[in-house]
């Protein structure tokens, strides 16, 4: 049985997202909004996040991302805000 009033971000992050700290900043800004899920590196360059919490937590994490504040350079982001299919109880960074 899922949470209905939980939800999903999906992300995939383009630009100059590797080795500058994005995954790490990410971490850290996911963790002071109460998000769960996981961020990791992608061969092709990108970083993937998902993160699970209340409409306004990702709402603002997607803010977050699109900031000037973030580490590197983001040129553009895939996004997708749906419904969970599996549940996740802490925030990551996958390796």
């Amino acid at each position: 049985m899922t949470d209905t009033s939980l939800e999903e971000l999906h992300a995939v992050v383009h630009g100059h997202v590797q080795g500058v700290g994005f995954r790490f900043w990410t971490e850290r800004q996911a963790a002071q909004l109460g998000l769960v899920g996981w961020v990791a590196n992608r061969s092709n360059g990108t970083v993937e996040i998902l993160a699970q919490g209340t409409h306004e937590q990702v709402v603002e994490l997607l803010r977050k991302l699109k900031s000037p504040m973030t580490p590197g350079a983001v040129e553009f982001l895939d996004r997708e805000i749906r419904t969970p299919t599996q549940r996740y109880h802490s925030f990551d960074i996958s390796y």
